[in-house]
């Protein structure tokens, strides 16, 4: 398996720009490159889904064991010719000063040689003491390329080349100019979601056509043979069961923060997934189960609002019992009202609060949470006991007017959820937060959601 990882000096140095761009060039070159992202991300995922033209799986030592990263980059590279990982942030930052959850901590796990993207607007000779110190600060690090950013011009070029050539052994692979055609539209949460963008593959395919030039794709093919091949313990590859029950999934461009590996895992635990566009759907398929992940829903909410038939139905549906599981943009949607700009519309309503946009976030990072026993689904520990688990919220918007008498199926031990002290809201067969779940092994959810469904939908709605 051939696969390098993508870091840089520090985060905005352009990493995902140039990731997406070698994933399409690699791909237009009729190679099968399969994308990784470190890190608790939605956004960057998307993109790179789009660029590789297959689903990009993310890595992350906070929610994922050792084994469980091995086991999933060796499972989803074995029919891969190339496997680009992209980091997140520098090459040595993570929230530990010992750095076991950097990306630098990533490349050793995976042995992958690191291609370092160095933005050098302002920088010239100092681009070697940069490269010399990243090298000297953890040696067990094969830093085999660097990919320079952000070049003014040919004279700016030619000194960067010097610098690196005369004071140091690594190699450069490519020097990517300042161009207007390489900018991503941005929002608070990072890059424009792909799903948004209307021109994404016109501009994916802009964007390998640049680094493609500018890039020497044959050098990092030669670097990512050096890796060594990966032997996880164990590939577990499942033949996907008949399905049980249908779970909607609202998938359109206000909802689309889903994670490649818990669609699958619905899947493996014997859901037949069926999509719905909840801005242009008026009415919910046959379902017996419906999941609304994340997104930009403030950005369409004049949309959302206007979809009166699709919204009555959901709101029905919940009150009839309907499992419902949602997350963040979810519970947004389900809400009384989302106010955003001075401006207010009126969502699903199933849920007895208002949420508004803030301008700072309310939510952000890695969160702990124990749980209270009132959730809808058995308990992770099948004695019965509370148990804590990992997972990450990121949001600005805020619950406000909350009736004093909710119920939570989580307490928050670090993080913000819905009030500061709780999240997970459970009205009927419902249960909305702002925390987002990871299907890993320490928290395997969507068996117990696929379960709890499967067991609503022998019973009946209307009896509870």
């Amino acid at each position: 398996m051939s696969h390098f990882l993508i870091s840089a000096a520090h985060k905005s140095s352009g990493k995902t720009t140039i990731t997406l761009g070698l994933c399409a060039a690699f791909k237009a070159r009729g190679l099968i490159v399969q994308a990784f992202k470190k890190g608790p991300d939605y956004i960057d995922p998307l993109w790179l889904t789009q660029a590789a033209g297959r689903a990009c799986h993310n890595l992350d030592f906070y929610t994922m064991n050792h084994h469980e990263i091995i086991n999933t980059v060796a499972l989803h590279s074995q029919d891969a010719n190339l496997s680009i990982i992209e980091g997140n942030k520098g090459l040595y930052d993570g929230m530990n000063v010992d750095g076991c959850d950097s990306n630098a901590a990533l490349a050793i796990l995976l042995a992958a040689p690191v291609i370092l993207v160095l933005d050098t607007q302002g920088m010239t000779r100092g681009v070697a003491p940069l490269v010399l110190g990243y090298q000297l600060f953890n040696k067990n690090i094969n830093i085999a390329g660097v990919i320079l950013n952000q070049v003014g011009g040919n004279r700016h070029e030619t000194k960067l080349r010097e610098s690196m050539a005369y004071h140091t052994d690594v190699p450069v692979i490519g020097a990517v100019r300042r161009d207007s055609r390489l900018v991503i539209e941005e929002r608070h949460l990072g890059l424009m979601p792909s799903n948004e963008l209307y021109q994404a593959e016109e501009k994916i395919n802009s964007i390998a056509k640049i680094i493609a030039e500018q890039v020497n794709l044959d050098a990092l093919i030669a670097i990512s043979q050096q890796a060594t091949v990966l032997n996880p313990p164990q590939l577990n590859q499942t033949v996907k069961p008949t399905p049980k029950v249908k779970i909607g999934v609202i998938r359109d461009i206000a909802f689309g923060f889903y994670y490649a590996g818990d669609l699958e895992a619905l899947e493996a635990a014997g859901a037949k997934l069926i999509f719905i566009n909840a801005l242009q759907d008026t009415k919910l398929p046959e379902i017996d189960g419906l999941f609304i992940g994340g997104g930009f829903p403030e950005a369409q909410m004049d949309r959302l609002s206007q979809n009166t038939l699709l919204k009555i139905d959901i709101r029905d549906a919940i009150e009839l019992g309907m499992p419902v599981y949602a997350e963040c943009g979810g519970l947004m949607y389900l809400s009384r009202k989302l106010t955003w700009r001075e401006k207010t519309c009126e969502m699903v309503g199933a849920l007895p609060f208002d949420t508004i946009m803030a301008i700072r976030p309310q939510g952000r990072g890695y969160v702990l949470m124990r749980e209270t026993g009132f959730g809808l689904w058995p308990l992770l520990d099948s004695s019965g006991q509370p148990t804590e688990f990992h997972a990450h919220e990121f949001h600005y918007s805020k619950a406000i007017n909350l009736p004093a008498n909710l119920t939570y199926a989580y307490q928050v031990l670090r993080g913000h959820g819905v009030d500061g002290e709780h999240d997970g809201v459970v009205y009927k067969n419902t249960l909305a937060s702002y925390v987002h779940l990871r299907d890993v092994e320490t928290n395997r959810w969507t068996q117990r959601f696929v379960d709890f469904v499967y067991k609503i939908s022998k019973i009946g709605f209307q009896s509870n």
